[in-house]
Parts: C-alpha cells; sequence; structure tokens
C-alpha cells in the first residue's frame, strides 16, 4: 500500500489521476509549474476542474479534500516524503529526464516513479539515471478519462524490479479499480496501437468507398460491438486536433514496416478542418455539425461540404442490430455480400483484425492481453481475437489477403484463440500454445467464465447458472440489459430453484438500463390496459419472490442500473456495487412511476432513515419526481439507495463476483428472510404541499404541466387521499404503483414522451 502519492503535471491526464487516488480515499500531492498569478496557480486551475468536469471526474466533491496542490518551485522538498510518483508532465525526454535527475536527489530510496508517456520508450527515459533508480521505475499508461477508462498499461524496463510492478499492479487493481495489462516497451504499447489504427483504417476505408460518415459510423459501432460513436463521431468526441497530434506521435515512433504508415500520413482534409477551426465536439464542429437551426449536419467526405444526416441506418446495421438482439453473430451478416457497405465492413475487419494478430509475440505474447487492452481501453465489447473466433481465422484471412495485405502467422494456424479444455478457458500464445487465461486471484469476468459452465435455465433475455458454494447466479443478457417478461421469469425460476444463495450480476457495460418502453409503447397504441397491468404484477411477483426468497440475494451492479433495473436491486438483500454505478429510478422522465416496487422501497427505505411518514413521502417524492440519479455509491447514499452499514462498494468492477460470492455465504449462516412491513400513507396537509410546490414550479417555468400530473400519481402511491394516515401492505403498495402507472399510460402526454425518447434520442417535454 503506498501512503505517500505526489503526481506532476497538472493536464488533463496528471490531474486526471490525481482525482482517480482521492477517489480511492488516499491523499495525493498534486504539483505543477508555479503560476504567474499566484505560485499554485495552474495546479488550483486543476483541481477546480475536477470539480466540474461532466462526467464528474471525482466520485464526490469530498474527494477534493485529499488532493493538496502545490508547484515544483517550492514545494519539491516535500517529495522526500513519496513513496509513489507519477510523473505526467509534457511528452518532451529533455524535460522528463532533467526532472527525474532532480528526484534522483530528493525522493526515498524506495520511492517508486512512474511516468504516463505512451510515446517515449522507459530505455531513452532512464538511460542516463542510476541503476538503482532504473529498478524502481515503470511506464504507468492511464487512458482518459482516468475514473471510467479501466485500462492501465504497466510497462517493465530492463532493470525494473518484480517486487516494483508486482506493487503497482497490485494498488493500481484492488485501490484504484484498474484491468492492469502488462506490455512490452514497444511503440504505442497495445491500446492506442490497435486502437488508432482501427480509427485510421475507418476513415480511409470510408473515403475510398465514399461511403458516408454516419453509415461508416454505424456500421463500425454497436454492430461490430465498438462504441456507437464509431469512427467519426469518436474523432469528433476526442478532439481532431489532439488525434491529430496522436496519429503523428505513433507515425514518428512505429518501425518503417508497420501497417499503420499506410493509414497515418498527414491529411490534408484533417489539416484543413483544424486550420478552419472544425476541431470536433469542443469546437465549431468537426465531422459533425449543427446548422444554425439545429439540425444535424454531416460531412461530405469527397467534398468538404455538410449536408443532413441520413436518418435511416445501412441495411447491414439495422440486420446486425436485430442479430444481436436474438443473440446471433452480427459479425457474418456485416461481411456477407459485395454491395459498398460490405465491402467496408469487409476491409476493416480484415485489416483491423489482421493488424492485431500480427503484434501477437511483438508487443504481447498473449492474445488475451490485446483483447483486454481494447475491450478496458476503448470499450470494445469483444477483443480483436475473440472477434476472429466468431468469424473463424481462415476467414478472417481471407478478408486480410483480399486487401493485398500479408497474412501474419497467427492466422495462418487456423486455430481458435479461445478454447475450453479441461473446464478452463485456454488463449492461444504467440508459439501456438494454449495457455489458461490469465487474472490477478479474486478477478472474474464473467462474459469469460461463462464459456465454461452450462447454464440451468435460459432464453433471450437471461440466463440462470448454478456457481460456487451451490448458488444460483442470474444474468441479464437483453439489449441494453433492457428487462422483459422473459428476463423476469428467469429471476422467477432462480429463486424456484435457489440454491443456497442468489447473485443477480453480468459485466456487460452496463447492468440494465431499466424496462423495454417498445414493449409499453405497443400496449399503449393497442390500448392493452389488461396486459399492462398483467406484466407490472408479474414483475412485482418476481421482485417480490426475491425479496422473500428462502435464502440470501446479492446485487452486484455496475454501469447504468436505471428504472425497473435498480427495481430488481432494491429487493437485494445486498449490494456489492462498483464505484462508478450509476443508479436511480428515472421513470418520471417519460411520464411514468416505477411500478416494480420502486416507489415502495424507496418510500420504506426514507421511513427507515427519518421515523417519520410524511418525511418520508416528501423524500421519496422528490427522489422520484425528479428521476434523482446517483452517479457512485456516495452519492447515492444521500438518495438512500446505498446503504453504508449494509452494501459494499468496490472500486474494481471485476472483482464484483467473487467479493458477491463471498457475501452469499457470510449471509447464509442462518439466514431468515425479512419481515414483511406494515406502511402508513402520510396524511395531513402533504399533498396540498406537494401541488403548490409544483404549481410554484410551473409558474417559475421549472417544470411543465405533465410534471405536475406525474409527480401527484407518485405522490398518490405513498398519500392517503383524505389526509388521515392509513394503514398499508406490502400489497397495497404494489397496487397503487400499478393504478398510477396506468394512469399516466393512458395519457397523451406520456406516450409522447416514451415516443420521443424511443424514436427521437430524447424524451419531450411537455
Amino acid at each position: 500500500m503506498f501512503k505517500h502519492i505526489a503526481v506532476i503535471g497538472s493536464g488533463t491526464m496528471g490531474a486526471g489521476i490525481a482525482g482517480q487516488i482521492a477517489n480511492a480515499g488516499h491523499s495525493v500531492l498534486l504539483l505543477d509549474l508555479p503560476g504567474e498569478a499566484s505560485p499554485n496557480a495552474i495546479s488550483e486551475a486543476a483541481l477546480q476542474r475536477l470539480l466540474q468536469s461532466e462526467p464528474p471526474a471525482l466520485m464526490h466533491n469530498s474527494a477534493a479534500d485529499l488532493i493538496t496542490v502545490g508547484n515544483i518551485q517550492d514545494d519539491f522538498h516535500r517529495l522526500a516524503e513519496a513513496d509513489w510518483i507519477v510523473e505526467a508532465v509534457v511528452e518532451r525526454l529533455d524535460i522528463k529526464r532533467d526532472l527525474y535527475h532532480r528526484l534522483n536527489d530528493v525522493i526515498p530510496a524506495e520511492c517508486i516513479v512512474t511516468s504516463n508517456t505512451s510515446t517515449i520508450p522507459i530505455s531513452l527515459l532512464v538511460e542516463t539515471l542510476p541503476a538503482s533508480f532504473q529498478q524502481r521505475f515503470a511506464i504507468t499508461h492511464y487512458f482518459n478519462p482516468v475514473r471510467y477508462m479501466r485500462l492501465l498499461e504497466l510497462v517493465r524496463g530492463s532493470e525494473t524490479r518484480d517486487d516494483v510492478m508486482a506493487k503497482l499492479a497490485d494498488f493500481n487493481d484492488r485501490e484504484l479499480g484498474k484491468g492492469v495489462v502488462t506490455c512490452n516497451d514497444t511503440p504505442g504499447f497495445l491500446g492506442n496501437r490497435v486502437g488508432v489504427f482501427a480509427l485510421q483504417v475507418g476513415i480511409d476505408e470510408a473515403t475510398r468507398l465514399n461511403l458516408p460518415i454516419e453509415s461508416a459510423d454505424a456500421l463500425m459501432g454497436r454492430p461490430m460491438g465498438i462504441p456507437k460513436t464509431g469512427v467519426f463521431g469518436l474523432y469528433d468526441l476526442i478532439g481532431i486536433d489532439l488525434m491529430a497530434d496522436v496519429v503523428r506521435s505513433l507515425r514518428s515512433i512505429l518501425p518503417a514496416g508497420d501497417a499503420f504508415h499506410a493509414v497515418g500520413a498527414e491529411s490534408d482534409m484533417i489539416n484543413s478542418m483544424i486550420a478552419a477551426g472544425l476541431t470536433g465536439n469542443k469546437g465549431g464542429g468537426g465531422f459533425y455539425r449543427k446548422s444554425s437551426d439545429g439540425q444535424r449536419l454531416a460531412r461530405e467526405l469527397a467534398t468538404d461540404e455538410y449536408r443532413p444526416v441520413a436518418g435511416e441506418l445501412p441495411a447491414r446495421a439495422v440486420i446486425a442490430a436485430q442479430q444481436q438482439a436474438d443473440q446471433q453473430e452480427p459479425l457474418i451478416d456485416l461481411i456477407d455480400g459485395v454491395d459498398v457497405e460490405a465491402q467496408f465492413c469487409q476491409n476493416v475487419l480484415g485489416r483491423v483484425l489482421g493488424y492485431a494478430a500480427s503484434l501477437l509475440g511483438d508487443v504481447t505474447d498473449s492474445a488475451q492481453h490485446i483483447d483486454d487492452a481494447m475491450k478496458l481501453g476503448f470499450n470494445w465489447i469483444r477483443g480483436p481475437f475473440e472477434m476472429i473466433d466468431a468469424l473463424g481465422a481462415s476467414r478472417v484471412a481471407e478478408l486480410l489477403k483480399a486487401t493485398g495485405a500479408e497474412v501474419p502467422i497467427a492466422l495462418q494456424r487456423g486455430k481458435p484463440f479461445y478454447t475450453v479444455a479441461e473446464n478452463s478457458l485456454m488463449v492461444q500464445q504467440a508459439d501456438g500454445a494454449h495457455m489458461p487465461v490469465s487474472l490477478p486471484d479474486g478477478v472474474v469476468r464473467f462474459h469469460l467464465a461463462r464459456q465454461t459452465h452450462k447454464p440451468l435455465y435460459t432464453n433471450r433475455a437471461a440466463s440462470v447458472y448454478a456457481i460456487e458454494n451451490d448458488c444460483r447466479l442470474i444474468e441479464f443478457h437483453s439489449k441494453a440489459n433492457a428487462l422483459t417478461d422473459e428476463s423476469m421469469q428467469m429471476v422467477a425460476r432462480a429463486v424456484e430453484d435457489h440454491g443456497r444463495g442468489i447473485l443477480v450480476h453480468n459485466d456487460a457495460q452496463h447492468y440494465s438500463a431499466g424496462v423495454d418502453l417498445n414493449a409499453f409503447l405497443a400496449q399503449i397504441d393497442a390500448q392493452d390496459w389488461t396486459e399492462m397491468d398483467q406484466f407490472l404484477s408479474r414483475f412485482q411477483q418476481a421482485v417480490e419472490a426475491l425479496k422473500y426468497a428462502p435464502v440470501p440475494v446479492v446485487g452486484a451492479p455496475s454501469g447504468l442500473a436505471l428504472g425497473g433495473g435498480f427495481e430488481v436491486l432494491l429487493h437485494c438483500d445486498r449490494l456489492v456495487m462498483h464505484s462508478n454505478s450509476v443508479v436511480g429510478l428515472v421513470e418520471s422522465g417519460v411520464g411514468l412511476v416505477p411500478a416494480g416496487g420502486g416507489v415502495k422501497e424507496t418510500y420504506w427505505r426514507w421511513y427507515q432513515h427519518t421515523g417519520d411518514w410524511q418525511k418520508a413521502a416528501w423524500k421519496a417524492w422528490m427522489n422520484l419526481g425528479y428521476g434523482a440519479m446517483a452517479s457512485s455509491p456516495k452519492t447515492a447514499e444521500r438518495l438512500q439507495y446505498y446503504r453504508p452499514d449494509n452494501d459494499i462498494e468496490l472500486m474494481n468492477r471485476d472483482r464484483l463476483y467473487t467479493r458477491s460470492v463471498q457475501e452469499l455465504q457470510s449471509l447464509g449462516h442462518q439466514y431468515s428472510a425479512p419481515q414483511q412491513p406494515e406502511f402508513m400513507l402520510a396524511g395531513g396537509d402533504i399533498l396540498e404541499r406537494m401541488a403548490a410546490f409544483m404549481d410554484e414550479g410551473i409558474d417559475r417555468g421549472d417544470f411543465f404541466p405533465h410534471d405536475k400530473t406525474v409527480a401527484m400519481q407518485i405522490a398518490s402511491i405513498m398519500c392517503s387521499d383524505d389526509g388521515q394516515e392509513a394503514v398499508a401492505s406490502e400489497s397495497d403498495l404494489y397496487a397503487r404503483e400499478r393504478s398510477a402507472f396506468i394512469r399516466l399510460a393512458k395519457t397523451p402526454q406520456t406516450r409522447a414522451r416514451i415516443h420521443s425518447l424511443l424514436h427521437e434520442g430524447g424524451a419531450v417535454r411537455n
């Protein structure tokens, strides 16, 4: 464990690293150059950026109290206490070396020093430093934004001690929540080497085939298991000028024969856009921009002119999305054909997957490391070698040959890169041999582990697995893990065959975005209120069965856990929650109320906290009416969505599974299901106060008329109609939720909100 940590350099990366150290509960000294206005002006400004960043760089604002700012002129002597120093200064070898020599004269004999560089080899960084310094030096390359990007590339030098590497790997894994990938000291390491190449190939192929940029993004996005921004959208998001610098940097350090040079040359198009101020989202637009009337425009690659974005997705993207929804392999449909869309997908997949295969044995000896780098650093759903296995190595080799490129030996073998042997998942190494997948003790990624499991029960939306200690695991796996009748059937099935405990967990990007609104919209249009009520009743019965199961139930969320997804979690005995989990009951935004026990559980938790039914109703009403979301367990605690005396927070989402299994075992000793609570419907003048609050908000322009309608329906679940407190059972609260839900579903305003969210990208205010 490090006790005295310092970060030198308070730019985007340095400040982000310091912020994550503080998020983990550790004090950190953040230094930069002396400022002109005041000595610490530069580092103070960096701290303010952390506090104001969106999405939040700090898990809660109090984390800023753990960051002490200073400057390398007045505060350099303070580094004499440090046991780990992260250098994140400008990418200039002379500046870094001068800093290291100054550090060598000040820091303790066992202090570890690391650099965040991604472009300068260790051999050059430390070649003028004494051996004792080189033994305690490594590269820790984080990805931006540091809080959210899980990858840490850990690179050792020829003299770096084993214990130094082990300590850095363990601290970054357990404390900072990183997936640590050990890389050879080769140019660009792993993530940028493959990720930036993939982006450049996408631009090159779209330009060559004259494919509209929105078509390229739609194809080289979710259908390929890459974030929906695709290529051009991601360029705009990162910043076209910054991406140009990254490309130049890689071009300058990669060997002459590297395939990157074919797509990494200076681009007249990119340079002209930068010169015109078209640097992406932060500038006046980029590949995409908005017209004066707010219309989204796309750049024509051939003419540099802008036109309205096409309203329809490419046919192949639509087919692939349907294949994904049906749990079929989408990549086959992307490449099956001779049309321009198929050609684009064939060439992109052939070149990118072939390039990744060519790096095996050079940048790393294991296909797993490259896959991990792309999943953890670029948010790919699958790594390149997992995609090769999905297509078949021989098919990928043919795609690559069609582009005129040489086929690497790893593809010529024709063997799968992942295989199951003796109930263990094996991964191919550079020499063609298969070795067990390598993860630190306690780290489990269930999308890998489940390859050695056969589900007990499964359908299109969810599966139930038998796991350690005769427990059951419920995994949602529909699109965005949206919950349907089929999802809840598996919840109910797991309770029936409960074993010794139930874990509700998946390691998809998001735990669950909530109940599938498409089904509700169809019921509204059909005016099928009976089926709507029956679906809600089945959902309630499933979460009630989960709550009162005769064995302990643990929910382990990460990413988004919203609406119905969070209602499932509210009915678990304990949560083991990733620090970056975003939780909340957001139904009011689409003109609905939580009707899977969400209002009931929120109301009950606030009563337990306040001991007063009126106060509890008001607090719950504010949570639910505003659709309040929490972006960390600390902020969820303020909403009563996280109970620090019961629930558990973990920085590393890869450790949720193991800790959850441990908690099931602990809870299982002499376990008894919770007693059913007895509710009181809040009385007095609370309904009048709520109505007045909404009226005042409408008068100020804070709320819209339908917001009041929704808010008062939320109130109707918790408050008595006549102002007299009244006893209510849990079943009564469930019934009141369903009634309020259906009353709102019958309004045209709610229908408009749902339709606009599903088909126009955002819920209309009305």
